[in-house]
């Protein structure tokens, strides 16, 4: 391969001719954050809603624009806030280039490379630029993101290769032609993310029940807008009255708690050192129900040793360790295992090279007039070596055999061992520990590797890992259901994770190589370690920065927090669509004073569902996390809590203003008063859990009954709303109607009864 390149002088004026680089675009911009918090459909409903109040009635009635902005300006916050750490967490894992600057070697930032520069690349490099091969060892690149071609494509020199592919075999250079904006490197991370992963399932559910909302607040707003119209009802009136019903109809905070949740929880990832590069991942985290798992890297140290060379039948000892060492220094393409045999040995430049390959399992070099070749010990003839491999095989070694041969390389041929190669891989602290808490999680470990069977199987053991014993070459219906699986090649890593998740199975995959590339991409959640490749860690949902397995089920555990919250907390924004359809249909489409205007609504959804959801959203909690049935769930909580709540509001209003023969005003107040009190005894219902959970709830309901009563107590606040100090007809309209709504509630179901519903 050409090894001239630029100088760093040249590189330097080319780079400052080009303008100052443009940082890599690790995350959702700024402006793509500010939209989606703010260019809302609900939004857009409610600031139509909110402008119609302002012009035609009270402006107290508009109170709701100021919680949209309060909202949207929380979730920008946030997310800037997330963005921040995860742009800095995402550049210690940013791909760089390997270039040639006055005649070495070194690694440079994607934005510096300039036209001219000479790039090398290896087995598991981006190609992070356009440009002709210079040189090639060997080299085949995977372009699936580039042409959907997802075998790998071998290239020659003088062809053209393009940022969005990387390299899966052997070694080559390139020189740049086209970087950063007039290249595809600036569209990779996106596209290779993009490309793997539709919405997860609470995005989908969540999105199906906003859908069914919208259904609902379409025609029940048109009723509502028609019976007014043909009322006797002042413009002021009808305004008023159609925004109280409509403005509670709206979700508006459920997608803001959504995005501002995850945005939260990958802050908290971040500081852990985990990378999550879509913010679904956090979901994924809480449903995964089987890990695979790679095993070099993963249960094992990412580096080897070299513990022994056993010399073939009349080899001298030190012929093989200098024959081995200058076949692993020469290696255009370097691994774990060629790094730890070569040592400090200086490399030569090989006349022809067969780069390694997992299917294979073997690489080659020819070096002067004779080949030499490195594999698997079962492809070798070796004799009385056979019976050592074995032995250190089973005792979880990894074991490598070294020969010659005089023909030609590929294919193989008049293969001549020279000996073998012992190397130790260490068992990380923590692998026992974290192999534990999943099983004690219910979540399944599978354990894929190419290495032998033996090997593999005495890692998982030591891990605690349990299962059948299996070699790759069986049938995929049989590698599925063993725990353990040895010389398995990438293709059939991937075929298993399918497999898998076609029966149903949430599949995780942890990998660090080039051959896990395939079944990371085919699995529903994908872990990349940060010590690995570029390709695994481009396609991956979460990246293991520092490296270390152990992070995972703190991860795990924050994920099913997350979900477990954001399901909960939904059942409060439905309920109170379910509430406001409720009083719709019932008084709303009868010639009755409205019992609630805007500015009421917007004080009960604030105490009962804005500042608690905000709260629970991320606070720890226990009990189910799936996200099977969610819409039924939501449903089965919603609707009798709405119902419930209409019944009590509903009740409480009419016998005041009807029976009692109080004014308007006092009959609003006990309305109100009835759905705060009905909406914070949900709060308790849903979230009050046996532990200290359970203490904190309360001490956050009891806050907020308090924050109604200084409302009521103080005048300015209280007329401010439109409230009044109830009379003894308002009090019992208000004890009568909170005592009919959860009557209704507990009758109705006993998962009412407090700290029931959230589980």
């Amino acid at each position: 391969m050409s090894a001239t390149g630029l100088t760093e002088a040249e590189a330097r004026r080319r780079l400052a001719e080009r303008g100052p680089p443009a940082p890599p675009a690790t995350s959702r911009s700024t402006a793509s954050i500010v939209r989606a918090n703010v260019l809302t459909p609900f939004n857009a409903i409610l600031a139509a809603l909110g402008l119609l109040t302002l012009v035609f009635a009270d402006w107290r009635d508009a109170l709701f624009l100021f919680i949209i902005a309060a909202n949207s300006g929380i979730g920008i916050w946030q997310e800037l806030r997330a963005k921040r750490s995860l742009d800095r967490l995402a550049a210690l894992v940013a791909p760089k280039a390997t270039v040639v600057r006055d005649g070495s070697p070194r690694d440079v930032p994607v934005e510096e490379l300039v036209r001219g520069d000479l790039v090398h690349v290896q087995a598991g490099d981006q190609v992070v630029a356009d440009g002709p091969l210079a040189g090639t060892a060997g080299l085949a690149l995977d372009e699936s993101i580039l042409t959907g071609e997802s075998r790998p494509i071998q290239r020659e020199p003088g062809e053209q290769v393009r940022s969005g592919s990387f390299a899966v075999e052997g070694a080559g250079s390139y020189t740049v032609e086209a970087v950063g904006d007039d290249s595809y490197a600036q569209k990779l991370a996106g596209e290779a993310r993009e490309f793997r992963h539709p919405r997860s399932p609470l995005e989908v559910a969540i999105n199906y029940l906003l859908y069914i909302l919208v259904g609902l607040m379409v025609p029940l707003g048109l009723m509502f807008v028609i019976v007014l119209a043909k009322g006797d009802a002042s413009t002021r009136e009808a305004i008023t009255t159609a925004v109280a019903g409509i403005v509670t109809l709206v979700p508006e905070g459920l997608i803001l708690l959504v995005s501002v949740t995850y945005a939260a929880a990958a802050l908290q990832l971040s500081r852990r050192g985990a990378l999550a590069q879509q913010l679904n991942a956090i979901e994924s985290l809480a449903s995964v129900d089987l890990i695979c798992l790679d095993k070099t890297g993963t249960l094992t140290e990412p580096g080897l040793r070299v513990v022994a060379l056993e010399p073939a039948d009349g080899v001298p000892h030190e012929r093989l360790r200098h024959e081995l060492a200058r076949f692993a220094a020469s290696s255009p393409s370097k691994n774990a295992t060629l790094r730890a045999l070569a040592g400090d040995a200086p490399g030569e430049e090989p006349e022809e090279s067969v780069p390694f390959s997992s299917a294979r399992r073997w690489s080659a070099l020819r070096l002067g007039s004779k080949g030499y070749v490195l594999g698997a010990p079962e492809l070798f003839p070796l004799g009385s070596l056979a019976a050592r491999a074995e032995e250190e095989q089973r005792a979880g070694r990894r074991v490598v055999a070294f020969g010659t041969t005089d023909g030609s390389l590929e294919p193989l041929d008049g293969l001549k061992p020279l000996g073998v190669a012992v190397l130790a891989e260490e068992l990380r602290p923590q692998a026992a520990d974290t192999v534990r808490f999943f099983r004690d999680e219910n979540v399944e470990l599978k354990v894929m590797s190419g290495d032998a069977p033996e090997t593999v199987g005495a890692i998982a053991r030591d891990a605690g890992i349990e299962g059948d014993l299996m070699a790759g070459d069986a049938p995929v219906e049989q590698l599925a259901l063993a725990g353990v699986v040895g010389r398995i090649s990438p293709e059939g890593k991937k075929a298993v994770v399918e497999r898998l998740r076609d029966h149903g199975r949430y599949v995780a995959m942890v990998g660090d190589g080039v051959n896990d590339v395939p079944a990371l991409k085919a699995s529903r959640l994908a872990i990349a370690q940060g010590t690995g490749s570029e390709m695994a860690r481009s396609v991956a949902d979460v990246v293991l920065v520092n490296g270390d397995f152990a992070a995972v089920p703190a991860m795990v555990a924050q994920g099913r927090k997350i979900l477990r919250n954001i399901q909960r907390v939904t059942k409060l924004f439905a309920a109170k669509s379910a509430f406001a359809a409720f009083l719709i249909l019932s008084i709303g489409l009868t010639n009755e004073p409205y019992p609630l205007l805007p500015r009421h609504l917007t004080l009960a959804a604030t105490l009962t569902v804005g500042i608690p959801a905000f709260f629970l959203a991320l606070a720890p909690s226990s009990g189910p996390w799936r996200t099977d049935g969610f819409l039924r769930e939501v449903g089965r909580f919603a609707v009798p809590a709405g119902t419930a709540a209409g019944i009590g509001v509903l009740s409480s209003y009419l016998f005041a203003l009807n029976v009692a023969g109080v004014p308007l005003e006092e009959a609003r107040t006990a309305a109100t008063a009835v759905l705060i009190a009905i909406g914070l005894y949900l709060v308790i219902a849903l979230e009050a859990t046996p532990g200290s959970r359970r203490t904190w709830v309360v001490a956050l309901v009891a806050s907020l009954v308090a924050a109604f009563f200084v409302v009521m107590a103080a005048d300015g606040l209280r007329h401010f709303f439109g409230l009044t100090t109830p009379g003894p007809w308002g009090l019992l309209a208000i004890l009568g109607g909170t005592g009919v709504a959860l009557a209704g509630l507990i009758l109705t179901d006993d998962r009412f009864l407090p700290g029931r519903a959230g589980g």
